[in-house]
């Protein structure tokens, strides 16, 4: 089997490693696999390839800021995709997230459909089915159209002009008739919002996520101790703290109401500003280890994102043996259901302390950590996940 890939990141970020696990899993089955990513760090594997120059990166986000649309630029890295493809002669061509700024999308998809090639894509986020963001929130006109967007200035920003409209017909038109495909969604609550949307009609499959359950797992937290003492510990894990989709103010809100609790936040990559006195923010953390260590060393993970389709930190704090506290964000309460999460209604602080106090003084009664441990490594195993995706490149040839 012959398998290419196409992301806009490879072997960092989430869906980065996704589709690297992805390809590793096949060529150590004995299968012929490539990635070909946008931006990034060029990575020493032969198979993958990086389709995309800086410079064209830049000047597809300049386009994009000064008109409004995006996805319709890139005309180097596109062609020299469809040349790869055309070389490799893929069984299947797997999508990612092919928005980002390093192909023109909409041409991509007409060639795969025009070429039937058989193709996977999985929806890491709501872009597939949206004008142009990646969540909608609480916005539905991608049910109908696009028109008036909510989200202008955020990612992927537009300076002066709101093209979601025009946008979205484009992707309309684009799979109509597009048969050859099959969409692939971390979670049911997300393969449901697709269900809602013009892909109603598209076969969709619920393949979660995976995690290196070698990696993730209860691990010796003395060093902690030592360093922090002892204490209740709440962790909060993000890249980035200031994103208002993952809900950081409100953690400092959490913290300033629970002063004799600890609350450490983890990976966040600037220092944290007017932060109360039992908040740490202990950075960047060096190899995922270190970040399994924190999930080991926490009473309960905190989770406060706006919307989640799936949930790394869910995942991976369960397979350390740790439970997950927060709002109800669209997935996450379906990564970690009742006895392993508990969540509250969307910015409800109180509500949030009320779990949180609960969890901590015994009141509120979770999974042991031995039972969250199974759960986490038994359900979101990469190799799990890799195994899944196999049986559907299997099926896919037999169509």
């Amino acid at each position: 089997m012959r398998i290419l890939q196409i992301n806009t990141v490879c072997k960092s970020g989430s869906t980065g490693k996704i589709s690297y696990d992805i390809h590793t899993w096949l060529r150590d089955a004995g299968h012929e696999s490539k990635i070909a990513y946008g931006r990034g760090a060029v990575i020493d594997d032969p198979d993958t390839i990086r389709i995309a120059t800086r410079c064209e990166v830049y000047i597809h986000v300049a386009l994009t800021r000064l008109t409004g649309w995006t996805g319709c630029f890139s005309p180097f890295a596109t062609r020299k995709l469809f040349r790869l493809i055309s070389e490799y002669k893929p069984d299947i061509v797997h999508l990612h997230n092919i928005h980002g700024y390093y192909v023109n999308d909409i041409a991509l998809l007409s060639f795969l459909k025009k070429t039937k090639i058989r193709t996977i894509i999985t929806m890491h986020d709501e872009w597939l089915y949206t004008g142009k963001c990646g969540y909608a929130y609480e916005c539905g006109k991608w049910q109908t159209e696009c028109s008036k967007c909510l989200q202008v200035e955020e990612y992927p920003a537009s300076l002066f002009f709101d093209q979601a409209k025009y946008m979205l017909i484009r992707k309309k038109r684009v799979f109509e008739g597009f048969n050859n495909l099959t969409l692939v969604t971390p979670s049911k609550w997300l393969a449901d919002r697709a269900k809602q949307s013009f892909l109603g009609d598209k076969r969709v499959v619920v393949i979660p996520n995976g995690i290196d359950t070698e990696i993730f797992k209860p691990i010796d937290t003395s060093k902690l101790k030592e360093k922090y003492g002892e204490g209740k510990t709440i962790v909060h894990v993000t890249p980035n703290f200031k994103d208002k989709r993952k809900g950081g103010q409100y953690v400092l809100e959490l913290a300033k109401r629970m002063s004799d609790v600890r609350f450490f936040i983890v990976g966040n990559r600037e220092p944290i500003v007017d932060a109360p006195k039992n908040v740490r923010a202990v950075g960047r953390t060096e190899n995922q280890t270190q970040l399994a260590q924190w999930y080991s060393f926490a009473d309960v993970t905190l989770l406060t994102s706006q919307s989640e389709t799936f949930s790394l930190v869910c995942a991976e704090s369960l397979a350390c043996g740790t439970p997950v506290a927060g709002f109800d964000a669209g997935a996450p309460m379906e990564v970690a259901p009742e006895g392993y999460g508990k969540f509250v209604r969307y910015g409800d602080v109180d509500l949030l302390e009320s779990v949180a106090r609960g969890f901590l003084s015994g009141e509120i009664e979770f999974a042991s950590k031995e039972m969250c441990v199974e759960f986490g490594q038994e359900r979101y195993d990469k190799r799990r996940m890799s195994k899944s995706y196999f049986e559907i490149y299997k099926e896919m040839l037999t169509l």
